[in-house]
């Protein structure tokens, strides 16, 4: 009961926000305000009080990002092979960097970041933040610089590549509330009593907007065209990638909220980064497509086994 009471409501929460333009309440439109609400305000105040405010475990960061990490690389070298076996054109290894994204890039920024403070508490303030400080730029580091290299292109040096990406993630709305929530930590200052609760406020509305944000953009997302590589890269998403990740942070001996943090953002289904990295090269849109959706719809049964682990 006391895992359904979790999971339950956000996906209850990701349905509202379907319904809503299905019946037309709403525009799909609706969902580039909503989400900018909750990318670029409520999300980052969320994660700026939590770090100032929790406690953290004792946890060095390496064993953490090479549980987290090292799964996703094991992932993304199976996904490599899967795909040169199942794709018809086995010749193209662009799709198969394509394949891999899709494989491993998980919606850990909508989806997990409130199902994880749900299930674990703030107590997952420390070790969510230190994976998504790196996150979004390392997988799109290793995806173009793959891409570059399979393709032969070689359109500029890694410094090139880089630039654009540090570019991005110096203004990315998460990442500064991640560190000046750590600037704020270190100052030992801490939030007066009206700072706080007005943060707290406003960070309440954080998780909501971004699960009705995402129920909103699945309306785009459609289950069609090579099944194959849709189920393929739901399996590695959502039951290999977990497994891995689990055995990695027992393997390293990691603590229970850091497992848990480890283990459920490895476990979050294909996110929309993987279709906007598909469509900028142009290469297995609609598998990739079809991958976040029915990764999304397979979470439902997925998660609740995850949390039950976890917890």
């Amino acid at each position: 009961m006391a895992t359904v009471l979790i999971v339950a409501p956000v996906f209850a929460l990701i349905a509202a926000g379907y319904a809503a333009v299905l019946f037309r309440f709403v525009s799909e439109g609706a969902h580039k305000g909503i989400s900018e609400f909750a990318f670029s305000i409520a999300i980052p105040a969320l994660l700026f009080r939590t770090i100032v405010v929790s406690e953290f475990p004792d946890v060095s960061p390496y064993r953490m990002w090479g549980a987290y990490y090292g799964a996703l690389a094991i992932t993304w070298i199976a996904a490599l092979a899967i795909s040169a076996l199942i794709r018809e054109r086995r010749e193209d290894r662009e799709d198969g960097v394509v394949f891999a994204i899709g494989s491993v890039y998980g919606n850990i920024v909508m989806l997990g970041i409130p199902l994880v403070i749900s299930a674990l508490g703030n107590e997952a303030a420390g070790p969510m933040s230190l994976i998504l400080s790196v996150n979004t730029p390392l997988l799109w580091l290793c995806g173009i610089l793959q891409m570059e290299l399979v393709s032969r292109k070689r359109t500029g040096s890694v410094i090139s590549v880089l630039r654009p990406i540090l570019t991005d993630l110096a203004r990315n709305p998460l990442m500064l509330g991640i560190g000046f929530g750590v600037i704020w930590r270190f100052t030992g200052l801490g939030l007066t009593p009206v700072v706080d609760k007005t943060i707290e406020l406003l960070a309440q509305a954080g998780s909501p907007a971004a699960l009705i944000a995402l129920g909103i953009s699945l309306f785009r997302f459609e289950v069609k065209g090579e099944m194959g590589s849709v189920a393929a890269m739901s399996a590695l998403k959502l039951l290999a990638m977990p497994a891995v990740a689990f055995a990695m942070a027992k393997l390293l001996n990691l603590p229970p909220v850091v497992t848990g943090v480890v283990v459920l953002f490895a476990a979050m289904p294909t996110g929309a980064n993987a279709y906007i990295f598909a469509v900028q090269y142009q290469r297995m849109v609609n598998p990739v497509s079809g991958a976040v959706a029915l990764c999304t719809l397979l979470a439902a049964v997925t998660l609740p086994v995850v949390v039950m682990v976890v917890r």
